[in-house]
């Protein structure tokens, strides 16, 4: 996540604090934001004027042959700024905040896919052309939300794209107040629905309630018949299962088996979302599911840190 202009100290090395970046990604309240480092608060190309005279050469007729011109271009300073004021609009979770494709951690060749497969789509967007977005599925603590927040951060920071991160169940308690406000859902997802690359996280999340369904259903149309670009990351598995055809119970009573089947579906995302959207997330996206045993990392690292806490308390209790 970093904007190609490089700010070196003055003895050549990079800054300190943002590692040539220019910017810095900071924790404040609940959200991912960012700001110019310090390092670069006075731009040594413009001199603080945000534009530059750029020098370029073209053929405006064949008598005349190929003449220079001069014309006034943003500095990247303003570039800059306009990147983090944008990348400041993603509504990105501060959990996240250091999220990035080197620093995300494979266990298995699975999650490595998937790195890869956001890394790819991350690198080799166009903006404003059609491209294919992805949907990671996998266990809780697998970073999944990670992968999404260093593909925004990239696209905002590198590209300059509008892009915005929503969970999908804060949204739902978003238009819910929304009502009690005199708006109406289509005022919320309005936004949502024309920015160029959405990213929504916790799909299936939810009570599954007809409120919830059509408002998931209205967004991700609007966004498919836009030719947009989206996101997703969800806790259930894409692949559906194949069962075999059972003679139908007798009414009210339900088999040993019935009732694994009826568990197995509800952790399957196309019966979370139901068959018109599931359909379309075909066409949408590529599809990355994470093994059900892969480790999360949330509960591996308190599983490390705990034997070292127990190990302090230990040596406390001796020294008294």
């Amino acid at each position: 996540m970093a904007v190609r202009e490089m700010a070196p100290k003055a003895n050549g090395e990079a800054c300190g604090v943002c590692g040539g970046r220019t910017y810095v990604i900071e924790r404040r309240g609940d959200q991912a934001l960012a700001r110019t480092c310090e390092c670069s608060g006075n731009c040594s190309v413009c001199g603080g004027r945000g534009h530059v005279l750029v020098e370029r050469e073209a053929e405006f007729s064949q008598k005349v042959g190929p003449r220079r011109y001069e014309v006034m271009e943003q500095c990247v300073c303003t570039q800059r700024r306009t990147r983090i004021s944008r990348f400041n609009e993603v509504g990105l979770p501060a959990v996240v905040s250091h999220a990035s494709f080197d620093n995300y951690r494979a266990f298995n060749e699975a999650q490595d896919r998937g790195r890869g497969v956001a890394l790819h789509f991350a690198h080799q967007y166009v903006k404003g052309g059609p491209s294919k977005g992805f949907i990671l599925s996998g266990p809780v603590g697998t970073g999944k939300t990670h992968l999404l927040a260093a593909t925004l951060g990239h696209l905002v920071l590198e590209l300059g794209v509008r892009g915005r991160y929503v969970e999908i169940s804060l949204l739902y308690a978003t238009i819910r107040r929304g009502f009690q406000e005199g708006k109406s859902g289509g005022e919320i997802i309005g936004p949502l629905s024309e920015v160029e690359v959405l990213a929504i996280d916790e799909l299936g999340k939810g009570r599954g309630s007809p409120f919830e369904m059509e408002t998931l259903d209205e967004l991700i149309a609007r966004r498919y018949n836009a030719g947009r670009t989206t996101l997703f990351a969800t806790n259930y598995s894409l692949e559906p299962e194949k069962r075999a055809v059972r003679s139908a119970a007798p009414t009210g009573y339900r088999t040993t088996e019935d009732a694994r089947s009826a568990a197995r579906d509800a952790d399957l995302l196309r019966e979370r979302v139901g068959e018109r959207i599931y359909s379309r997330l075909c066409e949408l996206c590529t599809f990355v599911e994470l093994p059900k045993d892969t480790p999360d990392r949330r509960r591996t690292r308190q599983e490390m840190d705990a034997p070292m806490h127990h190990a302090a308390g230990g040596s406390r209790t001796l020294g008294r």
